[in-house]
């Protein structure tokens, strides 16, 4: 869900509980993805078009934009041919006395023959919805007494508006528009909105103007606001920590307390620790995304996108993803063409979702001092790696369609404090619940796993290496060498990551047993073989490559499961994990030994076999590029009069 086009992909539905008499029969509200014409051009509009046409609704709310009826009642007028009870909502209403447009409703709704409301409804401002429901009931209850056998499937035609081709129907719209509106501005001059877009939409400044945004997120959240709340909660953790273990006492048995001591609540707990640092990053997103800064995104990155056979459209879906991998994968279904959309849904589990920030918070805590350029630069880089990745998989699949973008831009307004904290609440509520079941489950049996052998015996803490638990993770480990982290510990945690990426941190936390990743001070940095140390045992550029791999191989699990779903291709499906699985392990060689080299002058361990396999995993893909390229040839495609049009 978002407050600009091409967001919603799915219908949401929920019950009325508010504005309603009592004694009301129940009224249940589907609210369906945009649409601006009942003959679907996206896959989400499709939605919407199988929804009213096949699951006979009782009645319709039309949500009509009052600043701009030429375009909006086109809809409206398709939907009144149907014969299902129809009332027009007039949203914006503020927006439209800002702009100095008057309407007359009453000229609408006589030639609509339809109820005609003005509302300014928002999570702010509830104007007009009570008057907008008890309408809709009134239109129900009329209609149902007048025609009881009445279906949706009706031949009957409403008002004035019968069926017509477009260009008739477009000057029927016009014309009952130049008599219901009045404008005291002439829209033809540049409004304050355009001069802004004029600066922070600019096809060269807009990238250092989004740059710079998103460093003062990253800054808020993670160095100045948010360490300071994480430090209170951290402090909250470690009170539990002391009085359940003093409950415990001697009197339970040494593999239980640590269990629950280490295990629940010292592994869930340091996950927790970075919910603060979260939640006032949602937060600033939250407040960017109600501003309607984030479209404007779209429009800039559209330029580089083109160049990769993408299109605008591809960003909407990796925007969401910076909140979860699985409604951006979702979101792909706005994309029409079918290599876009299964490409999209390949490259958006690159950008750094909610539950990649712990890690990333964790990482430029212990090793950069939470400084914000790391979080900033791990955006920049899953950009740009997705424009390389989205030119190597164009090449593969010897695609050479054009792509186009065109997109409504919401007007620009003050973010709304309650809204965005609203959001904010919601997505700390599915992390909460996320660390009270999947990443409680998995630490306790990370933590089992650590203690026993394959024969069952306890192991002494001088000796975990030969657990269960680093038995399996080890030959793992062996293929890190030249990543830097070629520990069992970093091997357990990679792999429960897929599982949930919050699983890296609370692995890292049992395995290392370190309850505390907030407080820099516990995590003190130590001088060891001549190369500074963390707690971790590895370096800061062993640290930044562990960071990279996490967050360009594969998603977790149920993003996996999001991908086969959008892509329909278990072909595609096996090459996205594959291209993933490939893209971290390149990346993460990159930045160890090129760090390395910077900062020791000389390259790291494992060098020559870690580039025999990059060299493989590269020699791979270019194979499939060559491949590509030889099966789609040098012919030109050739566009009808109408798609150059669009294209343009």
């Amino acid at each position: 869900m978002g407050n600009w086009p091409g967001v919603t992909v799915a219908k949401k539905e929920g019950p009325v509980k508010e504005f309603l008499n009592p004694g009301t029969e129940d009224v249940m509200i589907v609210d369906l993805p945009g649409a601006y014409s009942i003959s679907p051009f996206t896959g989400e509009e499709s939605i919407t078009r199988d929804f009213i046409e096949n699951e006979n609704p009782d009645l319709i709310i039309n949500i009509v934009d009052a600043t701009n009826l030429n375009r909006s009642l086109y809809f409206t007028t398709q939907l009144l041919e149907l014969g299902i009870p129809l009332v027009v909502a007039l949203n914006k209403s503020d927006l439209q006395a800002k702009k100095g447009i008057i309407l007359d409703t009453r000229i609408l709704s006589e030639s609509l023959n339809c109820p005609v409301i003005q509302t300014m409804a928002s999570a702010q401002n509830q104007n007009g919805l009570g008057e907008l429901l008890e309408s809709a009931m009134n239109r129900f209850k009329h209609t149902k007494a007048q025609a009881p056998a009445y279906t949706s499937r009706s031949a009957s035609k409403a008002g004035h508006v019968e069926a017509k081709e477009d260009p008739e129907r477009f000057s029927w719209v016009n014309n009952l528009v130049e008599q219901a509106e009045r404008r005291k501005v002439d829209s033809s001059r540049q409004t304050f909105q355009d001069a802004v877009d004029r600066i922070v939409a600019h096809k060269w400044l807009g990238l250092p103007i989004f740059a710079g945004v998103i460093w003062l997120v990253f800054s808020f959240s993670q160095t100045w606001v948010g360490p300071w709340l994480a430090d209170l909660l951290v402090g909250g953790i470690d009170t539990v920590y002391g009085w359940v273990a003093a409950l415990l006492g001697d009197q339970v048995h040494p593999v239980l307390s640590a269990l629950l001591l280490d295990g629940i609540i010292g592994g869930v707990g340091a996950v927790v620790g970075f919910l603060p640092l979260i939640m006032v990053l949602f937060f600033m997103l939250a407040l960017l995304e109600d501003s309607v800064y984030m479209s404007r995104v779209a429009v800039i990155m559209d330029r580089f996108f083109k160049k990769i056979g993408l299109s605008g459209k591809s960003i909407i879906p990796m925007i969401v993803s910076t909140g979860c991998a699985i409604p951006g994968i979702m979101a792909t279904r706005t994309i029409k063409n079918e290599r876009q959309r299964r490409t999209t849904a390949m490259l958006s589990p690159f950008m750094p979702c909610g539950a990649k920030l712990p890690i990333i918070a964790l990482f430029a805590g212990v090793f950069f001092g939470d400084q914000a350029w790391v979080g900033t630069s791990m955006y920049f880089l899953a950009i740009f790696v997705i424009i390389i990745s989205g030119l190597v998989v164009r090449r593969i699949t010897g695609d050479r369609s054009r792509s186009y973008f065109i997109m409504e831009l919401p007007e620009y307004r003050l973010p709304g404090i309650r809204r965005a904290a609203a959001s904010m609440l919601r997505r700390a509520k599915a992390f909460i619940i996320k660390a009270g079941t999947i990443i409680l489950v998995c630490n306790a049996a990370v933590h089992m796993l650590q203690t026993f052998n394959w024969q069952f015996q306890v192991v002494g803490e001088s000796m975990p290496g030969s657990s269960i638990l680093a038995s399996l993770a080890s030959p793992l480990a062996f293929i890190f060498i030249p990543l830097g982290f070629g520990v069992w510990q970093f091997a357990a945690a990679a792999i429960t990551g897929f599982i949930a990426k919050e699983n890296v941190v609370g692995t890292l936390a049992v395995t290392f047993s370190i309850t505390n990743f907030i407080d820099i001070e516990e995590l003190a940095l130590v001088s060891g073989g001549g190369e500074v140390l963390s707690v971790f045992g590895i370096g800061a550029v062993a640290g930044l490559s562990y960071l990279v791999f996490n967050l360009f191989t594969p998603p977790c699990f149920a993003a996996i499961g999001a991908m086969n779903s959008e892509m329909e291709s278990p072909k595609w499906l096996w090459g996205a994990i594959g291209f993933q699985l490939g893209m971290g392990y390149v990346l993460s060689f990159l930045v160890y030994q090129i760090g390395t080299l910077i900062t020791a002058g000389t390259v790291g361990s494992g060098f020559l076999p870690g580039l025999l396999a990059v060299a493989a995993i590269i020699s791979v893909t270019g194979y499939f590029m060559w491949k590509g390229s030889r099966s789609s040839g040098h012919s030109s495609i050739a566009l009808s009069p109408v798609e150059t049009g669009r294209a343009k």
